[in-house]
This record gives C-alpha cells, structure tokens and sequence, in this order.
C-alpha cells in the first residue's frame, strides 16, 4: 500500500513539477516567498483591528500561536521523525525533475509552508464569516502556495496535503480557544 502511495505522489509531482513551463517559475518563486507576503500579513492584522479594535491582540496572539504550532508540529517532529528526502534530493529522480530554485532543508514530510499558509487561511476562513469573498481568497492563496511547492520540486504533492491537513487542524483548534477567550472576557464574537 505504500508503495502505491509513493508511485500516485510521484506520478502527480511528475505533473506539477515545473518542466516544460518556464513562464510560470517566477510566479511559483514569488508565491513560495516567505518575505514577499508581509504587506499581505500586515493587511490581515489590519483587518482584525478593524474588527476588534484595541483587542486586536487577543486573535493575533492565537494566530501567532496557530503559527507556531503547525510550523514546529512539521519542522521539529514530522521531518525528523518520518525523514522522508525532499525530491530535490532524491538522487532517482534527478532526470525527472526539475529544481526550478533552491531545495531546503532535508526532509519534506509535511511541509511547512503548506501547514502555516492553511493554519493562516482557516482561521481567518472562520474569523471573516461574512466577508466569504475575502476568506475564499485567502484560502486560495494557502492552495496556490502549496501548488508552488511541488512546482519547484521541493515537495511531493502528499507531503503538501498532509501540510494543509496540519495547518487547518491547528488553524480551527486556535480560532476554537480564540473563540473560548474572548467568550470567557466577555467579549462579543461579531
């Protein structure tokens, strides 16, 4: 079963990998940028002061904790442990694939950017209720992140879904307690 597995991701990597699409590598460059998105970070704080004022604090401290746990959750005990080679590493596949910019660390399994992108996106997801527009973008950009990361060979597609599957775990579990605070301060959820 396994191997199964291994041959799907494979055989999906071989389809996103950026071979053959040259035009698109600066893109899937600049949305795997962790330095490019803060004026989008910066938006994102500024809608939750517009939405809680000076208690702005209370969801972007469990934001920040969302963060922290997904990207340690992958980095720190999943990579470690499961110590699975990036494809940009794997020595089989150096004919197959692309490396359209750099490769990381090691290992690949989860990945981290997939994880902290959909912990972002589902908690917001769940804070902007009534602005769905705004939420669905967000969770887009988490998906087109994770695209660009097989794209550039640096995950395979499983590594990247398990990422999502992490970050939205940790992502609804911090706006729950976020939700739990601010019930218990007496605070209003709208």
């Amino acid at each position: 079963m396994i191997e199964f597995i291994k041959s799907i991701d494979l055989l999906i990597l071989d389809l996103i990998n950026g071979t053959g699409r040259p035009f698109l590598d600066p893109i899937m460059i600049f949305l795997s940028g962790k330095f490019v998105w803060i004026p989008l970070y910066l938006y994102l704080i500024f809608l939750l002061y517009k939405q809680y004022g000076k208690r702005f604090w209370i969801p972007l401290l469990f934001i920040l904790i969302s963060l922290t746990l997904s990207d340690q959750f992958t980095s720190s005990f999943m990579k470690p442990f499961f110590q699975r080679l990036r494809p940009c590493l794997d020595q089989s596949l150096t004919i197959v694939l692309e490396v359209v910019k750099g490769c990381g660390g090691k290992y690949g399994f989860a990945s981290s950017h997939a994880a902290n992108t959909m912990g972002l996106a589902v908690f917001y997801l769940m804070l902007l209720k009534k602005k769905k527009i705004l939420a669905y973008a967000i969770v887009t950009w988490a998906l087109m992140v994770g695209y660009s990361r097989a794209y550039l060979g640096v995950h395979y597609p499983g590594d990247v879904i398990v990422g999502f599957f992490v970050g939205g775990f940790f992502g609804y579990l911090c706006y729950q307690l976020h939700s739990l605070v601010l019930k218990k301060l007496g605070f209003s959820l709208t």
